[in-house]
């Protein structure tokens, strides 16, 4: 069971270390096309035809509900207005949520590892030496040789445990640091979408004194 457990938590650290190291990355490049002045209509109609990660499922969530709020033009009161910014922060928000419950998968088992093996050693350990006194009691001799094989046993299912655990323990808490990094990442840009669409709205605004009539038009403009 503990070789088991070990060569599981090892495959899991193996992947979440390459997941988040890939993630990273993605979300480097992608941070650098956003913030590069192109429009994000034409943004989304690029990446959302690609492969897709946390960060640009977010971002196209946001823009779905971004397009569905203004298909009939762009909201004339402030309080619609506020309303489809808060539409689209909560889609952005449950599509974080989801993404993060996925990336999260295996870390249960990583700290049930980490606090449980050193007790199944122990288990091991005591066992180990239930079967040296009863080879005594079953031989009248206690001599090395009688012994040992038992406390042998006892002290592999010792390291056994610590093997199992300690690489549980420490990868646990790094990946879960890289975890709450990558969703701090995600939850910074859902607020630095949510400030361009809040000065695009101004903006429309502004120079459609009402908000509406030519609203339509520009939502296909929304660039960062």
């Amino acid at each position: 069971i503990l070789m088991f457990a070990s060569v599981w938590s090892w495959t899991i650290i193996f992947e979440k270390r390459g997941t988040m190291r890939k993630l990273n990355s993605r979300a480097n490049k992608f941070e650098d096309s956003f913030w590069s002045g192109e429009a994000l209509d034409r943004l989304y109609e690029r990446v959302k035809k690609g492969k897709q990660d946390p960060l640009l499922k977010t971002f196209c969530a946001g823009m779905e509900e971004w397009h569905n709020g203004v298909v009939g033009g762009l909201p004339a009161k402030e309080s619609l207005q506020a309303s489809l910014r808060q539409r689209v922060e909560r889609a952005m928000s449950t599509t974080i949520n989801r993404e993060m419950n996925a990336l999260e998968r295996g870390m249960t088992f990583l700290a049930s590892i980490g606090s449980t093996a050193p007790f199944v050693g122990l288990f091991g350990t005591v066992w180990g030496i239930m079967g040296s006194f009863t080879a005594i009691a079953h031989t009248n001799n206690t001599s090395l040789a009688v012994v040992a094989p038992g406390i042998a046993e006892a002290l592999f299912a010792t390291a056994l445990g610590l093997v199992a655990a300690i690489p549980a323990v420490i990868a646990y808490n790094i990946l879960t640091n890289s975890l709450n990094r990558y969703a701090d990442r995600l939850d910074a840009f859902v607020n630095d979408f949510s400030a361009i669409l809040s000065r695009h709205l101004d903006t429309l605004e502004s120079g459609n004194g009402t908000g509406s009539g030519s609203g339509k038009k520009d939502t296909s403009k929304v660039a960062a």
